[in-house]
């Protein structure tokens, strides 16, 4: 098909041609970012824990009274917790994976170095905490009996007092040491040397500020008391949950008077909240993404059918000279291409410039590449399939009719 006629004939609509070339360029510089918003939310509500979710319980307690006895009366309770019917495994933690509130610190390969390498959340755990996680260890060894301390010993002891023996997640071990092998390598927790001892293959985060460090987790052998925000751990199956958690309550009321429980939560619904905003978030940009799509599809079928309405005679003429219904429709779908083609191109690039913008003010990864064409290829299909009917309506035109005054 020759272009000149339809390119002399945009020349002649200039201002409606390029109110439909901006909204397209508008509705896929927004659509791409969308996208990619949409996809990366998802991608993060769906990361994996290393842990089994729908079997864990976790539950807060808080003081209403002093007691000097709290830390015995802690691990009182925590044997009777093991001892409910149902109960797989329990565990007395400083925090928990999707808890939100997180324990965290920056390392360094040596104590001298300036600079952090990455930052990386602490959890403290006793001998119980591998296997009522479920956490999978995927090199070297757990802690042994007589490595753990006491957390209320080890508070307000020297730095020559800290552990030095420490447990991974794979993850962190990439952040910290490239490929190479992380067992019985070192590097600065404070200003104190750590060995690696064991690898975790994964242990995500209480609170995930970046997707790149979501799963830089280390544990120390530490045995923590009822206070500093220690939460109780709960394995069971998901049938037996809500008896467990009820024996539990009645387990901690009898063995620690004076602390309450505060809350209890399955790491499932943990998550699930940990989550809520992103979530919505993602609803939030698809009800966007829909909206734009509808109003730039009606666009083009309005601006479209005037075109017909004032070139019926345009149409009869060229029927009349011979032009066939596939000539006619062709006509109208190549001028709609043309003016999408126009629009994307311009979108393409506020699209790479808004991804830039978001990135700087915003922390988001860079937009990847591959979301432009994607969107590209979108607007092109959405532009024929709205023209369709306008073309249809005009390639089935009489030429005796549209030659007649109108």
């Amino acid at each position: 098909m020759d272009f000149m006629p339809i390119i002399a004939a945009l020349k002649r609509q200039k201002t409606a041609a390029a109110l439909i070339a901006i909204e397209i360029a508008l509705c896929c510089a927004i659509i791409c970012n969308a996208l990619f918003l949409i996809i990366h939310r998802l991608e993060r509500s769906s990361i994996p824990s290393g842990v089994p979710e729908n079997e864990l319980v976790r539950i807060q307690t808080t003081s209403v009274a002093e007691d000097p006895d709290v830390d015995a009366r802690a691990r009182a309770a925590l044997q009777s917790l093991r001892e409910i019917p149902g109960v797989q495994g329990a565990t007395l933690i400083n925090q928990v994976p999707f808890g939100r509130s997180s324990w965290n610190s920056g390392l360094r390969l040596k104590p001298e170095d300036k600079n952090t390498i990455v930052n990386a959340t602490i959890y403290y755990g006793d001998a119980a905490m591998l296997s009522t996680l479920g956490a999978k260890l995927i090199a070297g060894r757990w802690f042994e009996e007589s490595e753990f301390g006491d957390f209320a010993t080890l508070l307000g002891a020297p730095d020559g007092e800290q552990p030095k023996i420490v447990i991974i997640t794979r993850q962190l071990g990439q952040k910290l040491f490239g490929n190479e092998n992380p067992l019985g390598r070192e590097f600065a927790f404070g200003d104190v040397p750590v060995r690696v001892i064991g690898v975790l293959d994964h242990l995500v985060r209480p609170s995930i500020f970046d997707d790149a460090t979501a799963d830089c987790s280390l544990v120390f052998p530490v045995r923590m008391g009822a206070g500093y925000g220690a939460q109780y751990v709960l394995r069971t199956r998901p049938q037996d949950r809500d008896a467990v958690i009820a024996a539990a309550k009645k387990k901690l009321a009898e063995a620690m008077p004076n602390r309450i429980v505060l809350d209890t939560k399955g790491f499932d619904e943990l998550r699930d909240e940990n989550f809520k905003q992103d979530r919505v978030m993602a609803g939030l940009l698809i009800a966007v993404v829909v909206s734009l799509l509808v109003v730039t599809a009606l666009g083009i079928v309005g601006l479209a059918s005037f075109w017909v309405q004032r070139r019926r005679r345009q149409i009869g003429i060229r029927r009349a000279l011979g032009a066939t219904r596939g000539q006619i429709l062709r006509y109208f779908q190549t001028e709609n291409f043309l003016i999408v083609t126009v629009g994307i191109a311009v979108g393409m690039a506020a699209a790479f410039g808004i991804s830039g913008w978001l990135m700087h003010h915003y922390e988001l990864p860079r937009l990847p590449l591959y979301y432009l064409p994607v969107g590209a290829v979108a607007l092109w299909l959405l532009g024929q399939i709205a023209v369709l009917a306008p073309a249809l309506r005009a390639a089935s035109v009489p030429p005796a009719t549209a030659t007649r005054p109108v």
